[in-house]
Formats: structure tokens, sequence, C-alpha cells
């Protein structure tokens, strides 16, 4: 069996050559087009997504001084307790 082997690897003439060696087959194409295919449609979802989306992203004046927002009289160094050294509820310091 070795001896098979050896043979056909000692065998010095290339095998893969030839007018038609190297050469795209229809089933490339079949890939290509179906690629193409996917992204327009996914260009045409992503436009009727951003259709969607507001053009402005300001914040009504009711949400903005919501409870997720942060104070505006708060300093960096102050941190997120109070002047009296409380932690507003919901800072990490308990359950919940």
């Amino acid at each position: 069996m070795s001896g098979v082997c050896l043979a056909v690897l000692a065998d010095g003439t290339p095998h893969n050559t030839g007018p038609d060696f190297g050469k795209a087959s229809p089933l490339g194409l079949l890939v290509v087009v179906v690629l193409l295919i996917a992204t327009l449609l996914l260009l045409r979802s992503m436009n009727r997504q951003l259709r969607k989306v507001p053009k402005s992203f300001d914040p009504e004046p009711d949400q903005a001084a919501g409870e997720g927002t942060d104070a505006v009289g708060e300093s960096p160094e102050q941190g997120p307790g109070r002047a009296d050294g409380s932690t507003p509820p919901g800072s990490g310091d308990g359950p919940g």
C-alpha cells in the first residue's frame, strides 16, 4: 500500500491543469446572487425601521425631570449622597 502512495506522490506531472482549471462554477454565481438578494432585503427592512424612528430624540419636558435623571445641583465630589450624609433610595445600599 505504501508503495502505491509513494508512486502517486512521486509522479511529477501536475494533475490540476488545463483550460478549465480555476474557473468559477455556476454554483459560485448562485451564491453571489443569493447574497445580493439577501443584502437588498436587509436594506429594505432597515429603511422601513428607520422611518419609524422619530426625527428628534429630545426628551419631553415632563420626562426631563423624572426620577431616572441626575440632580442638577449635584457635584461630582459629593457623590451619590445628600448634603446631610444620607444616601438616596435605590443607590445600591439595600435590597431591591
